[in-house]
């Protein structure tokens, strides 16, 4: 087991290939920079650009058709950034004007700033060629799409000019907006250029295709001509207020409130975020998009409030996201009624501190008390987390983490069972230099009034990654009575392995521009019934994308389940549901298109067919977006499942449609409206939102939520809300 533990460390620390180098510097100034999108400032002309951008796709061999220029100053407050990106035209895409747009199938340019030289978190800014900006805070060492949080919002200001031949972009950003060591000198740096009219992505730093275009292991530096200093971050005040009418028409009550409360933020020591609550209230949040369950388990959803954001991973990267992910934060503010229905539980207050305590020491802390709903049987909660993270070599690191949600009054109601529950946990993370290995491995053990054993989860993934071959050898061990009522754990009892194997293509001819195939069988055993077979799943699967942008997948799945409780998959009321105790094998097949996100109109279409359970099952998901830019974009999801199970047993025809618009009328002024009418929820649901940006993150929201039963087509619930919000910097 030493040698084993030995191998991964020396992998994690020396890797399989060394990265070529790149040098940016920036230079200090202490004249004015105005930023007005036209690079005429003396100091520009003194400044070496970062240029010779290479080729992600459609090729990794070659450069840019069309090249980029970034530029770099600062002084004492903030950095400043010009840029300049060569075009073929001013044919661009751009699907609209509202801020922290989606990079895919438009016109863009992103930054990426590594302040801390870790290789695990960076600091994203982008703006496309019209000057609409975004930005993301991006965790796990860009390894995966789930490190991506574009809720982060931090104030920074940037101008655009589109010339013939290209388009210029102007930026200040706040240096308080970085967290960074005060005296630093370098930052590693990256940046990625989409352009559609060349079909064009391009990167800075030379990136093999097999590894995604914002990796951390591939990033060049950033030199400043002086040392940092300590940024003068200030204290920022955002208090609401909220007015809201509304009315339950299934219990005839009628809703009238004013709220108020508001965040707080400030810097500690450069690099520690400090984030207190009060009374926070996020009506302002887009609504979830719902999905059809058709299986025994929950569904997790994204979490959208801003608060819980910043530095999201030193909380939620524990353990196993699917199976075993001991924190959640979506759990704090959703609470179950007397009936087991889900809702709203009130935030009192909230603080959170995030951030470096040196270079290779992170820290997570927070701490949310939530208000008691007796007539609910809702007791009055405190819900604490505290993680440490320790990098350790190039870019991995060990972490550890603790849990308490805890009541803090007593309740006759309350059972002695629910009264706490705690978990402790330790992580480790693999990432070689170059990510050609990464890794997971992670035991967590919980604690809850009366249960003394049998309560732990644990977990390993190891995953090998170059041009031609993928790898993975992974599995997860969840004991019976583990608990983390702060957590996100699909079932207990369960050892479950998950490896894949993938064979890379890279056609030097022809339209396809990659394609692969990958096999990966899912076992999963019950040890409390003496490890029997409950479940697998094997997918087999090829899938190609080609130099259009268009992509094409084609998968079979064969299953196996075993069910210890009966189950009606269709969700007939009142249904005969599938016995306790039975075997079902069942076969399908499923096919997956998306066409170019460049064109006009897109679209992404994925029937299936086969077997399910006893019976059969024949679905169909598609989504179609038409874009007519940069004003208004509009899109439409549908699901359908046609479910046959023989008799006695039901059938069911379930739909979910989802139809969306956006409207952004200026940079500032946004009205978005979603639809979503389910059959399996018999529900039909509006959500309309009002956005003015009236200062910069200050906004005034005016919010519409409607919600009907489908059988009667009568209203369940209406509201509408006046929100305002200011950011103000103290």
């Amino acid at each position: 087991m030493r040698k084993v533990i030995f191998l991964l460390l020396f992998i994690s620390y020396y890797g399989y290939s060394q990265v070529n180098k790149k040098t940016v510097h920036v230079k200090y100034i202490e004249q004015e920079i105005k930023i007005d999108g036209v690079l005429d400032e003396d100091a520009w002309s003194l400044v070496r650009p970062a240029t010779d951008f290479f080729q992600y796709f459609p090729t990794d061999t070659a450069q840019a058709k069309r090249q980029a220029e970034i530029q770099f100053l600062f002084d004492d407050e903030n950095l400043y950034v010009g840029i300049k990106v060569y075009a073929k035209g001013k044919d661009f895409v751009v699907p609209s004007l509202r801020r922290d747009f989606r990079a895919g199938g438009s016109d863009n340019i992103t930054l990426m700033f590594d302040t801390f030289n870790d290789g695990t978190n960076a600091f994203i800014f982008g703006s496309n060629p019209y000057g609409v900006r975004r930005e993301i805070l991006l965790s796990g060492g860009g390894n995966d799409l789930r490190g991506f949080n574009g809720a982060w919002d931090t104030k920074w200001f940037g101008e655009s000019k589109i010339h013939d031949d290209h388009y210029i972009l102007e930026w200040k950003i706040p240096l308080y907006a970085f967290k960074y060591r005060e005296g630093e000198t370098k930052w590693r740096f990256n940046s990625y250029h989409f352009d559609t009219q060349d079909n064009e992505r391009n990167t800075w730093i030379n990136i093999p295709q097999n590894q995604f275009i914002f990796s951390l292991a591939y990033m060049g530096d950033m030199v400043f001509e002086k040392p940092l200093g300590k940024s003068k971050s200030p204290i920022s005040v955002i208090p609401y207020i909220n007015g809201i009418a509304g009315k339950n028409y299934e219990t005839g009550e009628t809703i009238s409130d004013f709220k108020f409360g508001g965040d707080a933020k400030m810097t500690i020591a450069n690099s520690l975020n400090l984030d207190l609550t009060i009374n926070p209230d996020f009506s302002q949040v887009e609504v979830d998009q719902q999905v059809t369950n058709l299986t025994r388990f929950e569904v997790g959803l994204p979490e959208r409030r801003q608060f819980f954001i910043e530095n999201s991973d030193l909380f939620g990267d524990f353990g196993d996201n699917r199976d075993a992910n001991p924190f959640f934060s979506r759990r704090i503010g959703i609470a179950k009624d007397i009936n087991g229905n889900n809702i709203e539980n009130k935030i009192i207050a909230g603080v959170r501190l995030s951030g470096k305590l040196n270079n290779d020491l992170r820290l997570g802390f927070l701490n949310m008390q939530t208000s008691e709903d007796v007539a609910n049987e809702i007791p009055t909660v405190n819900n604490a987390v505290i993680s440490l993270q320790q990098k350790v070599f190039s870019r991995s690191n060990i972490s550890l983490l603790f849990i308490n949600k805890q009541a803090t009054k007593d309740y006759d109601f309350l059972a002695e069972e629910d009264k706490y529950n705690r978990v402790l946990g330790i992580d480790y993370a693999l990432a070689s230099k170059d990510n050609t290995w990464r890794g997971k491995y992670f035991f967590h053990k919980s604690f809850s009034p009366g249960v003394k054993s049998n309560d732990f989860s644990a977990g390993f993934r190891t995953e090998f990654n170059n041009r031609r071959l993928g790898i993975r050898l992974s599995g997860v061990y969840v004991a019976d009575d583990f608990r983390s009522d702060l957590g996100f754990v699909r079932r207990t009892d369960i050892f479950k392995i998950n490896p894949q194997f993938e064979l890379k293509f890279w056609p030097k001819k022809g339209a396809i521009q990659r394609h692969s195939f990958s096999v990966t069988p899912i076992y999963i055993w019950r040890p409390e019934l003496s490890y029997e077979n409950s479940d697998y799943l094997i997918i087999s699967r090829w899938r190609a994308s080609f130099k259009d942008n268009s992509e094409l997948s084609l998968e079979m799945f064969n299953r196996f389940t075993r069910l210890y409780s009966s189950f009606d998959p269709t969700g007939t009321d009142g249904g005969i549901e599938l016995p306790a105790n039975q075997n079902y094998y069942y076969t399908s097949f499923e096919a997956s298109f998306r066409s170019d996100q460049r064109k006009t109109v897109s679209y992404r279409i994925n029937p299936s067919f086969g077997a399910f359970f006893n019976g059969s099952k024949y679905s169909l998901e598609a989504n179609m977006t038409l874009r007519l830019q940069p004003y208004f974009s509009g899109s439409i999801q549908l699901n359908y499942d046609k479910i046959n199970l023989p008799d006695p047993y039901p059938d069911a025809s379930i739909w979910l449609i989802g139809p969306r618009l956006d409207v952004t009328f200026t940079k500032n002024i946004f009205w978005a409206t979603f639809l979503q009418y389910s059959t399996q929820r018999e529900n039909f649901s509006v959500n309309t939102r009002l956005q003015w940006r009236v200062a910069p993150l200050s906004d005034l929201f005016l919010v519409y939520n409607d919600n009907y039963a489908t059988d009667i087509f009568s209203p369940r619930f209406r509201s509408i809300n006046l929100k305002f919000t200011y950011w103000l910097n103290m």
